[in-house]
């Protein structure tokens, strides 16, 4: 983000409702019309120049405040979208693609429509290089449609006024979900979304005259463009009410996010001017300050018995799965490895040398390029000191996941008794990816087990959906008693016991990959990570008897050609945030240790794929999430999150030199 950009966002101040607008990053345009962010990271805008007259249009980029011509000799461009390292503009009645250095070829002319197009506006891309552009019609109130163009410059009608009596002069466009966008009607001053498959309309909010620009933020937030009025307005979360943001613009057109993420850029096709105002709730900021802390080697001097980093000249990286303790009072540390082996080793950074503690790698089912399985999760019984017992989620040879019981050994606290193990659960899966793997025992001593949805995409089974089976769900049994045919007994209060096709082991449902639970073990709240397929990321509170929504929901948003908005059976997630910004999240756990107090509260978590970490402040009184603090990364994947017994909070990543367990510093 230019510079000048946020040293206007900190003139704006948190809301532009009944404020000044702040300067200008650019003025003395002719009708700009439509700004999008370039993969170089530059503001590009669309310039209409003289209304009507063909070859007065334009594209510019903004650097250092200034407009610099970048294509020159367009008829009409309006919408403008940036994918990869092109830019793809609506022109009249033609969609142009515009290479880096400003060469310009015809993706699709007017001969390519199936219905021929009278004004196209504005313009999307989906994360394959879909293109959809809305085509408003004329002035006499005539057209009125939405096209897809595929990556072969293939035209077909997603929608026209036959099929979408909603349709007024369709205007904004923009994605939803990979099978719904949502439309900005300019007429009609309506938000709809439409199903791209079946070209249905659904009528989301009203009261934006001149409806025009449309886009999220990285976390989900929609900023809307009211351009008869100047408005700004953002719609929190999907259902939520429009909230004012900015006004006094004499014409707001089609507006974009900023390339950090931190303001909404408007043209004001009137005034000549592009300006950056915050991406904000106003009344419901969020701190997105940097935290002064940094990630550090923890344990740096530790060697794990029996691990060895190449064998025959293969790299063998040390992949320690989590990190937990026994709750015993004797401050060890306990760091399972994936491929199946359980190291134990003094809970001290000089420590220099781990025991093995339990090795069942003959029977782990692990492979590098399937690295979802293996052992994922380890959990101490509460009374460990009493009865030696602990519980081991892994999966073996086949595509099963198994939960056993085993005993300390009589003659060695840190050695397991390998004989001892007692299967308690065991379900099969019909893929090797999503079997969840976290188990936990919670403040109430029954030990809860999260399960993804079994695998592959798309949920094909729609497992999420439904309680006949296990996958897709986190469930809480009690291993202390025994069922009639099971190893495990059901709580009396779960909330599908006596329930009709539903399995009793079920807490809660509707999930695809949570990765990872968590208890706050302060105020017992249980938190989860729900990795996203196609377009979103998100963090949940898991209730009892919650439906959270897969495969119908991803995140806050529709999925597939079934999806569906927002309903009062589903429970949405606190926090999500877009694949632009990372494409699978880790989940951790909320800090209460006394190391870091800055930290007190926060839900720490990070992205495996883009290797970002950040603190996350609930505030269970407003029911919302009052800070998304970024760290510094060390440009690692995060595999695992893990706590010691005094809840100081390390994070895990796989390591070729065996120094894969980190935990933060003050910088």
């Amino acid at each position: 983000m230019n510079r000048s950009y946020s040293l206007f966002l900190a003139l704006a101040g948190a809301s532009l409702a009944s404020a000044a607008l702040p300067e200008p990053l650019v003025s003395g345009l002719k009708n700009p019309e439509s700004v999008c962010i370039g993969a170089d990271g530059r503001a590009y805008v669309t310039v209409i120049g003289e209304f009507d007259k063909d070859g007065d249009g334009s594209v510019i980029v903004i650097q250092d405040k200034k407009a610099i011509p970048f294509v020159e000799g367009l008829d009409d461009p309006k919408g403008i979208v940036a994918y990869k390292d092109m830019l793809f503009v609506a022109d009249k009645k033609k969609v142009l693609r515009i290479d880096k250095k400003g060469k310009v070829t015809v993706v699709a002319d007017e001969k390519a429509f199936p219905i021929p197009p009278l004004f196209l506006n504005d313009i999307a891309v989906d994360e394959l290089g879909m293109l959809f552009v809305s085509d408003s019609g004329d002035r006499k109130g005539d057209g009125g449609a939405v096209f897809r163009i595929d990556v072969k410059g293939k035209v077909t009608l997603v929608a026209d006024k036959k099929k979408a009596s909603q349709f007024n002069i369709p205007n904004g466009l923009l994605h939803d979900s990979q099978m719904h966008l949502l439309v900005a009607d300019f007429g009609s001053g309506e938000l709809h979304r439409l199903g791209i498959a079946d070209g249905k309309m659904e009528k989301l909010a009203d009261g934006f005259p001149g409806a025009d620009g449309l886009i999220f933020d990285r976390n989900g937030r929609l900023y809307i463009s009211a351009y008869k009025e100047g408005k700004v307005f953002v719609i929190p979360r999907s259902g939520d009410k429009p909230i004012l943001l900015a006004e006094g613009f004499k014409a707001a057109a089609d507006i974009c996010l900023s390339a950090d993420n931190k303001s909404i850029l408007v043209p004001d096709m009137t005034t000549g001017t592009v300006t950056a105002i915050p991406a904000q709730v106003p009344g419901a900021e969020v701190d997105e300050t940097p935290l002064a802390l940094t990630p550090a080697v923890a344990f740096p001097n530790l060697e794990w018995t029996g691990w060895k980093s190449e064998d025959n000249g293969k790299l063998l990286p040390l992949r320690p799965i989590l990190l937990t303790h026994a709750g015993d009072g004797s401050n060890r540390v306990f760091v399972p490895t994936q491929q199946g082996v359980i190291h134990v080793f003094p809970n001290d950074q000089k420590a220099t040398k781990t025991k093995v503690f339990l090795d069942i790698e003959k029977k782990v089912r692990y492979f590098d390029k399937e690295n979802e399985e293996g052992l994922l999760g380890l959990a101490f019984h509460p009374k460990f000191k009493e009865n030696g017992e602990f519980f081991v989620f892994y999966n073996p040879k086949s595509l099963t996941t198994v939960i056993s019981r085993f005993k300390v050994s009589k003659d060695d606290k840190d050695k397991a008794d390998l004989m001892s193990e007692e299967e308690i659960f065991r379900v099969e899966r019909p893929f090797w990816n999503h079997a969840g793997g976290t188990i936990a025992f919670g403040p109430d001593g029954y030990l809860y087990v999260s399960l993804g949805d079994g695998g592959k995409a798309n949920d094909p089974f729609e497992n999420g959906q439904n309680l006949k089976t296990l996958l897709g769900k986190v469930l809480r049994i009690d291993v202390d008693r025994k069922g009639e045919k099971t190893a495990y007994a059901i709580p009396k209060d779960n909330p599908f016991v006596g329930v009709k096709d539903a399995r009793p082991e079920i807490w809660c449902y509707g999930l695809r990959n949570p990765w990872r639970i968590a208890f706050d073990r302060k105020t017992g709240a249980l938190w989860c990570g729900e990795v996203g397929q196609n377009l979103w990321e998100e963090i949940n509170l898991i209730v009892k008897g919650g439906n959270y929504g897969w495969n119908t929901r991803e995140s806050l948003h529709p999925f597939g050609v079934k999806g569906t908005g927002p309903k009062p059976e589903f429970i949405e997630p606190i926090w999500e945030y877009h694949h632009d910004v990372g494409k699978s999240i880790t989940g951790g756990h909320v800090y209460r240790g006394k190391r870091l107090p800055e930290l007190e509260g926060h839900y720490l978590y990070s992205d495996y794929v883009t290797n970002k970490l950040w603190a996350l402040k609930y505030d269970e009184g407003k029911k919302r999430v009052i800070a998304n603090r970024p760290i510094a990364d060390k440009g690692v994947p995060v595999m695992s999150y893990g706590e010691d017994q005094d809840g100081e909070v390390y994070f895990m990543s796989y390591s070729a030199k065996g120094q894969g367990i980190y935990r933060f510093e003050k910088k």
